[in-house]
């Protein structure tokens, strides 16, 4: 402990020294404006994060016939799209995008990925680098415009662009006619988004079809043509528009799509089309779709055909499901989402059963209320999941997984990843199918927004939820890599190494940290909603975001968007060092006897001590006339006037300084240095004496002057005996074994990972506690 020196005087004063600044060095760079790293404001994109008086977007709408083959696994295909230019720039030519061609023979995304060899390789590993030609990718039979004149065209890849024979005007429409069919890829075995799933066991179908039609590139007022190549990974870049799609399937086939049916009458039996009746008001879900209905059609197997026929407004993507194997459950959620009482759905196999009739519908409803509290009210009639051993999201449908074992029992991993994908998947019908961004190039806009109120839902429906994203401390293994493993957030899809931690988690976390840390749930709150209420159905960038969540809350965030976002700065803030003062100024009496006991210590050298032990006769003591003034003099003893003088400086304290000056109050100087890189604010709890505890909270910006270093005093009326910085782990601290003083011993950790073979996405393939359980 170090005492702060007493001196009387007519006032009580403490001498700190200035921090130094060095321009250049240590301050100046973390917390400067992001300035040119965002794009200028216009007239089509406010300073504020709006969307602009002249703001502006395309739109394509679009009459399809489909019909699946089921025989030769072939999808066939005509549309007619109308395009609607409300751009200010005349059009020579239009994007369209041809997902499918991602599985053509001699894609690009089957070249660019690298590969190599290792000395032991299994015969499927060793497959996988022959070529081989499958015949795969769309077939473009007819382009023609509103008059059936054939258009020009030319395909690159995912991409075709068609050439106009005059420019299509401001504000003009024109009708686009396409002829197409591909071979239906096995999404198992080939993988990509669409596609089918072969159950051998009954020779059946689940058909997924996704991505699976021309569909108008966006063409926009901050990058024109977005017609960057789909090589599996950047998802989406779409126009809104209204959709009627006849889908022509199996007479046996039971089809969930986005939008609403319009001819249930004709599809549906008469006790099913009473079962739909009776959803609409069903407190549970109802089941449209019985296990037993769908196991009658898995042996029958239907030669007829039907069509189906869904419609729907303001989306900018289509997708469905079809097959004869499926249950198919509903339920009206009748509250939760402000002006919308929408339809929740699910759609699953048999040995999904287990789970999704217990568990999915009830889920899609939670992620409607809890979105909807959190962003804008869910505006469509219908939500669907369907069980697809894959996590996959279009307008009002989405792909999840979650199968049970044989005898119907299920991990307790399955059970939540199946709720947390269904949640995910769902959740993607707010971010990006309603607030539209670009996720092809910023994939974190869609999966980090999406992620981080994924984490939110999941901690309302149980406090226990074992969420994997979005707690601080679990982003922390990723963020401690070494450089050439990491790139910021603000990374072009395609280039990111590893994908799920940097455009999932991280996001998630450092909005987390947001709402938690930096800014508080109530301005959080307000601006993560305005963003979403200003962005619905329209197309915002990182820019519009990022203005928007400041402009809402009064809260420069310039500093926290510069580190988490365009970095890869990480969390490591040490407390270094930690000092405590006490004042020692007491009576004279006290004070003279502190003096005396230094000024004995000072003395008491090992020569002195062992030279009194041996009775050394020292001269003074044989020789008296040596002795004067100062061998007898008191030096410690008290003087009157001082007495006098510290009694009526005493009595001129007020009740604080007698407090201070007491030794009541101690004084606890701290300093912490930034090793990451990434500042934060400092949570800092102190643990007592007495058992009880306290937090003080100092924001991030007491590191403006100095980016590397600070020091911060506080003042404790309680004895301490223990520090802890970051004491709940919300600043993501990639080192904790410095954040306390005294220092802890912290134990090892040692996390082992042991890859298990899985036919499907999100089925177990060993025993299970349930399992166990039944056993015994």
């Amino acid at each position: 402990m170090k005492t702060l020196s007493f001196a009387i005087a007519g006032s009580l004063c403490l001498t700190l020294a200035q921090a130094q600044q060095n321009p250049g060095s240590n301050h100046g760079n973390k917390f400067e404006q992001l300035g040119t790293l965002l794009s200028d404001p216009n007239i089509f994109r406010t300073a504020s994060g709006a969307p602009g008086s002249m703001y502006w977007q395309q739109k394509a709408d679009y009459v399809i016939n489909v019909e699946i083959d089921e025989v030769n696994q072939i999808l066939k295909g005509s549309e007619v799209i109308t395009y609607t230019n409300n751009s200010p720039d005349p059009l020579t030519y239009l994007w369209v995008q041809l997902d499918e061609n991602e599985h053509a023979d001699g894609s690009e995304s089957k070249k660019f990925n690298q590969s190599s060899l290792s000395e032991r390789m299994s015969i499927d590993q060793l497959k996988t680098l022959v070529p081989e030609k499958k015949g795969f990718g769309v077939n473009i039979h007819k382009v023609t415009d509103g008059s059936n004149k054939p258009l020009k065209y030319t395909i690159n890849y995912t991409m075709m662009r068609i050439d106009l024979p005059t420019a299509l005007k401001p504000g003009a429409k024109m009708n686009l006619h396409i002829d197409w069919d591909y071979k239906i890829t096995n999404r198992i075995e080939q993988g990509g988004r669409g596609g089918y799933e072969y159950f051998a066991k009954d020779d059946n179908y689940l058909y997924t079809i996704a991505q699976w039609f021309p569909r108008m590139a966006v063409y926009s007022d901050f990058q024109g043509w977005q017609n960057k190549q789909f090589t599996g990974r950047g998802e989406f870049a779409l126009v809104f528009g209204d959709y009627k799609v006849n889908i022509t399937v199996p007479a046996d086939h039971i089809v969930g799509a986005t939008g609403e049916c319009q001819n249930y009458g004709q599809v549906l039996n008469a006790t099913q089309l009473n079962r739909w009746k009776q959803a609409q008001s069903s407190q549970e879900p109802i089941e449209i779709v019985s296990l037993a209905d769908a196991q009658k059609a898995m042996g029958e197997k239907s030669k007829a055909k039907k069509t189906w026929v869904y419609e729907a407004k303001n989306v900018r993507d289509f997708a469905f499901v079809s097959s004869r194997r499926l249950v198919w459950d509903a339920l009206k959620v009748n509250e939760g989402v402000p002006g919308n009482q929408p339809m929740a759905m699910s759609y699953y196999g048999p040995e999904a059963y287990p789970l999704y009739r217990k568990y999915s519908t009830k889920v899609v409803a939670h992620t409607l209320k809890t979105y909807s509290k959190f962003s804008i009210p869910y505006p469509y009639p219908v939500a669907v999941s369907v069980e697809a051993a894959n996590g996959m999201e279009y307008p009002m449908i989405c792909f999840n997984y979650g199968r049970a074992d044989e005898d119907g029992t299920y991990s307790e991993a399955v059970k939540y990843g199946m709720i947390g994908v269904i949640i995910h998947e769902v959740g993607h019908n707010f971010f990006p199918m309603i607030v539209n961004s670009d996720e092809r190039q910023w994939t974190w806009m869609d999966e980090g927004l999406n992620t981080f109120l994924q984490f939110l839902t999941e901690q309302e429906w149980d406090k226990d939820f074992p969420s994997r994203r979005g707690p601080a401390h679990k982003i922390t293994d990723y963020m401690r890599l070494p450089k050439d493993q990491l790139e910021p957030i603000m990374t072009n899809s395609e280039n990111i190494v590893q994908f799920g931690p940097n455009a999932y988690a991280k996001p998630a976390t450092a909005l987390n940290i947001l709402r938690e840390t930096v800014m508080g749930r109530e301005l959080f709150d307000y601006a993560f909603k305005e963003y979403a209420r200003r962005w619905e159905f329209k197309h915002p960038t990182p820019a519009d975001f990022f203005r928007t969540m400041e402009d809402a809350s009064a809260v420069d965030l310039d500093w926290f968007w510069r580190g988490w976002f365009f970095t890869t700065d990480a969390v490591e803030i040490e407390l270094a060092n930690v000092t405590q003062y006490r004042m020692t100024g007491a009576d004279p009496g006290k004070t003279q006897k502190d003096q005396k006991e230094a000024f004995d210590r000072d003395l008491n050298t090992i020569t002195r001590k062992r030279n009194m032990e041996e009775n050394m006769a020292f001269l003074v003591e044989k020789d008296t006339s040596l002795l004067d003034f100062y061998n007898k003099w008191d030096r410690f003893a008290v003087k009157p006037e001082n007495e006098a003088n510290y009694q009526a400086f005493y009595a001129s304290l007020n009740a604080k300084e007698k407090d201070i000056f007491d030794g009541k109050i101690s004084f606890y100087e701290l300093k912490f240095k930034n090793n990451g890189g990434l500042v934060m604010p400092l949570i800092i709890e102190w643990t007592f004496a007495d058992g009880s505890k306290e937090v003080d909270n100092i924001p991030a910006y007491i590191w403006r002057l100095n980016e590397n270093e600070v020091t911060k005093v506080f003042a404790k009326r309680k004895e301490v005996v223990s520090i802890q910085l970051d004491p709940w782990r919300e600043t993501a601290d990639i080192d904790e074994d410095n954040n306390a003083w005294p220092r802890k011993s912290q134990p090892s950790r040692f996390e082992i990972f042991q890859g298990q073979g899985r036919g499907v996405r999100g089925q177990s393939s060993e025993s299970n506690p349930m399992k166990e359980a039944r056993k015994r």
